[in-house]
């Protein structure tokens, strides 16, 4: 299994993240099972070759998209794959929704649409242009291109709440809402709902998954102990630490962090 990043130019940086690839050869009469996790961000995925299907609860599964967005999710979702498989993504901080297509980003949390649904007949052109790419630079190169010409003609790309969002993302220790939200001269009603336009999800809610996120960075780092791991991203006890690792990925942390778990190879690329 092959992982890695590309950058993107630094006109994009306060709206993408990075670019990032996926790729492995499968034996034939296998499978994949990747596991996505709940997330603070927003991933556009283009299967460039192969295909993945949603795994249900109950083991079914059902069809999923070529190319489309991940949205910022609060819950685990499992996919499966017969075939050798690539894929191609964009890691989109959630405001860019509202800063480069005029989305809200709370109209997508959960939810999976595929390109041409989000973006119309734009959207078709972009998925056939990337798919077509004859490397993955290339396709870095396009969506830049098209990341680009949308903020040239976006309205108000750039609002004040975006740095609320970027300071959970970053904070290191637990965040006290109302304070955040008088720093900003809002009442909590008046936060809570530009928060959500432009983070898809309640400050609180989005200040939890951003915590677990911390916490997954830390994986490999097999010297540190799970009361460590928790201490050091926040949580109060190790109690509230295991509830939400299992809520937001499905995994025991303890299990999770040994290595091995189900979808997490991408991780010891």
């Amino acid at each position: 299994m092959r992982y890695y990043t590309i950058q993107a130019p630094q006109v994009l940086a306060p709206y993408v993240k990075c670019y990032w690839v996926l790729e492995d050869e499968l034996p034939s009469n296998s499978s994949y099972v990747y596991r996505s996790m709940a997330d603070t961000c927003v991933e556009m995925v283009f299967h460039y070759r192969g295909t993945f299907d949603e795994l249900t609860a109950d083991n079914t599964t059902r069809s999923s998209f070529k190319a489309g967005l991940n949205g910022q999710t609060s819950h685990y979702n499992r996919f499966v794959t017969h075939e050798s498989f690539a894929l191609f993504g964009v890691y989109l901080y959630p405001f860019a929704l509202p800063a480069l297509f005029n989305i809200s980003a709370e109209a997508v949390s959960n939810e999976m649409p595929d390109l041409q649904q989000l973006l119309g007949s734009e959207g078709k052109q972009l998925e056939e242009q990337v798919m077509l790419a004859a490397t993955n630079q290339v396709r870095a190169d396009i969506l830049s291109s098209f990341f680009i010409k949308k903020l040239s003609k976006s309205d108000n790309p750039v609002q004040p709440i975006f740095s609320s969002v970027m300071y959970l993302l970053q904070a290191q220790h637990a965040v006290n809402i109302t304070t955040l939200a008088n720093d900003y001269f809002l009442s909590m009603r008046q936060f809570e709902r530009k928060f959500k336009a432009c983070a898809g999800f309640t400050p609180k809610l989005y200040a939890r998954i951003a915590r677990f996120q911390q916490a997954l960075k830390q994986y490999g780092s097999k010297q540190k102990s799970l009361t460590r791991i928790a201490y050091d991203c926040g949580y109060y006890d190790q109690a509230h630490f295991i509830h939400d690792f299992k809520s937001f990925s499905g995994h025991n942390p303890q299990h999770f962090f040994a290595g091995g778990s189900e979808g997490a190879e991408w991780r010891d690329c």
